[in-house]
């Protein structure tokens, strides 16, 4: 769940922790076109009715690149089962808090990982979900992975999913009260759960509009993981969110104990000390599941419009750019509208969670950004018209900060 402008000189970070001037080109979206291949490839596979236990449909979208050239496709609330001519869904279609696509190396979605089967037949969650003392539901949903050693400096690799606990509660909550962030561990080649280790959980007693998760975007730079997060003021009171980042050592993310927070000067181990990332005048602009790429000398972050100064959000796609990973940002500039599928306008849909898919991208000067779906106001829509709830993508160029465009 933010925007650019000039190059200016920026803090890097050494893997110290201390800081060093240093300028960068500034990079910021010149353009962009729909990408009609990989949207039609999740709508191919989620409309091939050859199974009924797997996705037809989800969000909360994000890819890793394996090491043998598959690529995993994460995915939040997810619908299986058949779908019908026309593009509806059966009656009652089964239904998980999360699963994972593999995309084989030509690009062709070819199966959905879920948990073992429940009582009545159906497939559970790949992450599964536990529920507390009161009996409340406690659920995973999947955001960023990333492929790393299975301990620092060891041989053997294994996929990292970084992964939000969430409980139900009343409005505004009503997709969840964020609990804690979560680390699941893949296997590889097999991509076997193995098991789910505790990074981060606020006090209870926080506000839950104050509690920051991290692992909306997560970028690997020499040494180190670093993990972006966000507070959710924004589902609270429908303006921005605050922007958060962490690192880990390379092989690390698993271990609670390696992770340091950035509390505004220095990396730090303790998170209850992390600051906002700063983006000036738009400080906090950002919404609470954005995308971080790195492209050259410069970063990009790239999220929904939720507003600057003047308080207005926009369906717009903007971005921010940064010379480090913890800023500060610069911007804002917008990207782009991204389109809705035939009917979304009128079925009042919204586009939201622009995510960068680096692996599938040419060069430097290019990005495939992929976002979700939904249609808030009418749940049924997403059953009467499939698309409605299903991953886009588009393709932006990208160039100076101080370019024309």
């Amino acid at each position: 769940m933010v925007l650019l402008v000039l190059a200016l000189a920026a803090w890097a970070l050494t893997d110290s922790g201390g800081g060093r001037a240093e300028s960068c080109g500034g990079l910021k979206p010149t353009g962009w076109q729909p990408d009609d291949t990989m949207t039609q490839e999740f709508a191919r596979y989620g409309n091939d009715n050859t199974r009924t236990d797997d996705w037809t449909g989800g969000d909360g979208t994000r890819s890793v690149r394996l090491p043998d050239g598959r690529t995993l496709w994460l995915s939040a609330d997810t619908f299986l089962d058949r779908i019908h001519p026309g593009g509806q869904r059966v009656p009652h279609p089964s239904w998980v808090r999360n699963s994972a696509l593999v995309m084989a190396p030509d690009g062709r979605l070819d199966r959905t990982l879920t948990g073992a089967p429940g009582s009545d037949g159906r497939p559970s969650a790949l992450f599964p979900g536990t529920v507390d003392g009161s009996g409340k539901e406690l659920w995973r949903w999947p955001v960023q992975a990333t492929v790393e050693p299975r301990s620092p400096g060891s041989a053997e690799q294994v996929v990292r999913v970084l992964l939000w606990q969430r409980e139900s509660g009343p409005p505004p909550w009503v997709f969840g009260v964020p609990r804690a962030t979560e680390v699941a561990t893949l296997s590889l080649p097999d991509l076997r759960l193995e098991g789910i280790a505790p990074l981060y959980q606020p006090d209870a007693g926080t506000d839950p509009a104050q509690r920051v998760l991290y692992g909306t975007s997560a970028v690997r730079d020499g040494g180190w993981t670093y993990a972006y997060g966000a507070d959710e003021r924004g589902v609270q009171d429908g303006g921005p969110s605050r922007a958060y980042v962490a690192r880990a050592p390379h092989g690390s993310l698993a271990d609670a104990s390696a992770w340091r927070y950035w509390n505004g000067s220095d990396w730090t181990a303790d998170p209850a000390a992390a600051a906002p990332l700063d983006f000036g005048e738009q400080h906090g602009s950002a919404t609470n599941t954005y995308t971080v790429v790195r492209r050259g000398d410069s970063w990009l972050l790239l999220t929904m419009d939720a507003g600057g100064p003047d308080g207005k959000a926009s369906q717009n796609v903007v971005s921010f750019w940064a010379c480090a990973p913890n800023g500060p940002w610069h911007g804002p500039d917008t990207a782009s509208e991204p389109p809705l599928p035939p009917g979304g306008k009128e079925a009042d849909a919204t586009a939201y969670n622009p995510q960068g898919h680096a692996e599938f991208s040419a060069g430097n000067g290019d990005l495939l950004l992929g976002y979700d779906v939904n249609v808030l106001s009418d749940p049924g829509a997403i059953h009467r018209n499939v698309d409605l709830y299903r991953p886009r993508f588009l393709r932006l160029a990208l160039g100076p900060a101080d370019s024309g465009g």
